[in-house]
């Protein structure tokens, strides 16, 4: 144990690496508001002008300031795919087999692929809010260790001595449990907007195919 270091140091080492938590848990956090807010304000628009669109060259043509956001990318992911199977014609691998299927898969890969750009950060707020009592516990456990000692060597027991260097200690903790509890917070209700973002996304999926073969089968027809 190394009774040499100051106990104030090591409280002080705790309390540095919980504002350090503290700094990157506010910063995701005011991050996903405004990706969470950003997205959801462009989906809103989107969706209302695609399904008001008289037919599906109208919606493809959208202006580009209605055609943002995670379900524009998906739509132009969608009739990028349907361009391309035209024209290979079966020549290509990607585009042989049920096109129904074929197109289900791609559009599903890219909403996955939004689905974790809405997830990232979320992990580190999850890690934040399991960790950071601990660390608070460990400066606390180190620094009562230390005031120990340092009262054993002082021979005296008096509340003056005992209270002010175990007080001190005590304050990692309770610093460790401030910085966990808006962590855990911020990641539930998070995660509950990641599962609304990916129904939102996969009503989307369901309702361009739907749209898209019930034009085909009618062109057809």
């Amino acid at each position: 144990m190394p009774y040499h270091i100051a106990p104030q140091l090591i409280v002080d080492g705790t309390l540095y690496a919980l504002l350090a938590f503290s700094v990157i848990t506010w910063t995701l956090i005011l991050f996903k508001l405004w990706q969470f807010g950003k997205n959801g304000y462009y989906n809103r628009r989107f969706n209302s002008a695609f399904w008001d669109a008289p037919n599906l060259a109208t919606a493809r043509a959208l202006p580009e300031t209605l055609a943002r956001g995670p379900q524009a990318r998906i739509a132009t992911k969608g009739f990028t795919w349907l361009d391309g199977s035209q024209q290979a014609s079966g020549k290509h691998l990607k585009y042989q087999g049920e096109p129904t299927e074929q197109l289900e898969q791609s559009l599903l890969i890219h909403m996955q692929q939004e689905q974790r750009a809405m997830e990232a950060g979320l992990t580190m707020l999850a890690s934040i809010g399991s960790t950071a009592p601990f660390v608070g516990l460990f400066g606390t456990v180190l620094g009562i260790m230390h005031a120990m000692h340092e009262i054993t060597q002082s021979g005296s027991t008096s509340l003056d001595v005992v209270a002010g260097p175990i007080g001190d200690a005590l304050i990692a903790t309770a610093i460790g449990i401030a910085v966990a509890v808006p962590a855990v917070l911020a990641y539930n209700f998070f995660m509950r907007g990641v599962k609304q973002h990916r129904a939102d996304l996969e009503n989307f999926v369901a309702g361009f195919m739907h749209i898209v073969f019930s034009a085909d089968r009618q062109g057809r027809a």
